[in-house]
């Protein structure tokens, strides 16, 4: 397997609330950077106005995943507030319940089962309902689209760091909670992961037939087609 496709191992604070995808993408940005940067800086970066992202990062610093200090005084006038995306080693310690049962699944399955793909996706759909039942998300929009927003925003919380394209089709998962063993046994982790969505489009009252998970398909990322052609749909359903 090419270890340069795929999605980023998933941050130990994945378990956080569910946050726009305006304030993914200014995490991401600033992950992306070498050094604390000001607020000038980022926002030459985003494009974003300095007001908005001020909103943005007093949200991500409230979570806890991005760090605010002083830049060294130059001068007069108060110094500059810098951030930071704060490193997963200094982030509480401790495997997410997700990840923990998770990984505890694909090794069983892995040892017992004559079909590990469809009993991955089996199992994942029974563990999709129950995650779109549990958590606080709220209910979905009627319809196809707001359910495909609610499994984007689930996917979120779980700490997938989804990236949709504007009619939540396509999906970018930038982080994996279980790279590690994703990469030992892609078959059933990434079934489970698809049937995760499978299960949880039943509950927000989305199409559940129509969707594909590419695994490892690009740099990055893996890919969620939540709205396969009819053509494909014969091919890929799970």
């Amino acid at each position: 397997m090419n270890t340069e496709l795929g999605p980023r191992p998933a941050r130990r604070a994945a378990r956080r609330p569910p946050m726009s995808a305006a304030r993914q993408a200014v995490l991401g940005t600033l992950d992306g950077q070498p050094e604390p940067v000001s607020i000038a800086a980022l926002a030459v970066a985003t494009g974003l106005h300095a007001n908005t992202l001020r909103e943005h990062l007093g949200a991500l610093v409230d979570a806890g995943l991005v760090r605010r200090e002083r830049a060294a005084a130059a001068g007069r006038g108060r110094p500059a507030w810098l951030y930071s995306v704060i490193p997963d080693e200094e982030l509480p310690t401790g495997v997410s319940e997700y990840a923990g049962l998770a990984s505890a699944l694909a090794d069983a399955i892995e040892r017992s089962s004559d079909s590990p793909r469809s009993d991955a996706v089996a199992a994942g759909r029974t563990w999709g309902r129950q995650l779109a039942s549990d958590t606080e998300l709220g209910p979905a929009r009627p319809g196809n689209a707001g359910a495909r927003q609610q499994v984007v925003r689930l996917l979120d919380h779980l700490g997938f760091a989804p990236q949709p394209d504007a009619r939540h089709a396509v999906v970018r998962l930038t982080r994996c909670p279980l790279l590690e063993a994703a990469h030992r046994h892609p078959e059933i982790v990434c079934g489970v992961h698809l049937g995760i969505v499978c299960g949880a489009l039943e509950v927000y009252g989305g199409d559940a037939e129509r969707i594909d998970l590419l695994a490892f398909s690009e740099p990055g990322a893996c890919r969620l087609d939540l709205m396969l052609s009819r053509a494909d749909d014969s091919e890929n359903r799970p």
